[in-house]
């Protein structure tokens, strides 16, 4: 019960790297607050940690407005008396909204994208830290990267995507020295290719799939929610309380080639 007495908020909850990391944090002890923009996905989270036992209230929220962002944090706080532990897993990808290379990349795309995967994780780390050092017991705040934000790839070229992901790389190391002196922890995850909704249409390519050995050479195939989860708990757990502006790759090694 490594996060027995924490309040944790996960963002992205409804499903994928999100719902993953809301169940492995109740597992562990934690009271979760859930948010997602959709109430139906949240329900199947929320029954899933009930079912193991855990603690959570769910919260239908899109995080790139201010307001509801705001309702979220402060429910938080007054539900469960304090915030510790700030997961952003909302974002996806661009490309339905025109995200691509950048000379085809329409500026409808790039704002949706950049909307989506930066403006979201701004305002819950806005609120959230505020909640954090309200709290004064230090505090851990994950945000969710990608590796296209790390290096380039010519097969994924969504450039407004790898620009939001690069973003917030940059935002946390940021973040992680200028809050360390109140004891919140800032670090960032870049995931590889993970068996999730948002990589269905990877799922589906031949040539990537052909690639996985390539890219991801620890096994050769994607990754899963619960490998990301795991990680995420430890940089949420007391286990990483000397760890800040640590970027981790969670790729199967793509990143180390």
């Amino acid at each position: 019960m490594q996060l027995m007495g924490k309040v944790a908020l996960v963002t992205g909850a409804g499903s994928g790297i999100g719902r993953a990391v809301a169940q492995s944090f109740a597992r562990e002890g934690a009271s979760v607050v859930a948010l997602s923009r959709t109430s139906g996905p949240l329900e199947e989270t929320v029954a899933a940690i009930t079912a193991q036992g855990g603690t959570v209230i769910a919260l239908p929220t899109d995080v790139t407005n201010s307001e509801q962002v705001q309702h979220a944090i402060h429910t938080a706080v007054t539900h469960y008396g304090g915030l510790h532990i700030l997961f952003n897993g909302a974002g996806g990808s661009g490309h339905a909204f025109g995200d691509g290379p950048i000379d085809e990349c329409s500026e409808a795309g790039w704002d949706a994208t950049l909307e989506m995967n930066l403006k979201g994780i701004f305002l819950c780390c806005k609120y959230g830290i505020a909640a954090l050092k309200a709290t004064k017991a230090g505090g851990s705040v994950i945000n969710l990267s990608s590796v296209l934000g790390l290096l380039g790839d010519a097969h994924f070229a969504t450039h407004a995507y790898a620009a939001s992901k690069a973003a917030v790389v940059g935002l946390t190391r940021a973040m992680a020295v200028y809050y360390a002196p109140e004891n919140i922890r800032c670090n960032v995850l870049c995931p590889g290719l993970i068996e999730t909704k948002m990589s269905q249409r990877a799922q589906q390519d031949p040539a990537v799939l052909a690639s996985l050995g390539q890219w991801q050479p620890l096994g050769a195939r994607l990754g899963t929610p619960e490998e990301v989860a795991d990680v995420a708990l430890f940089l949420a757990s007391d286990a990483s309380r000397f760890l800040t502006g640590v970027t981790v790759p969670v790729d199967g090694g793509w990143t180390a080639q």
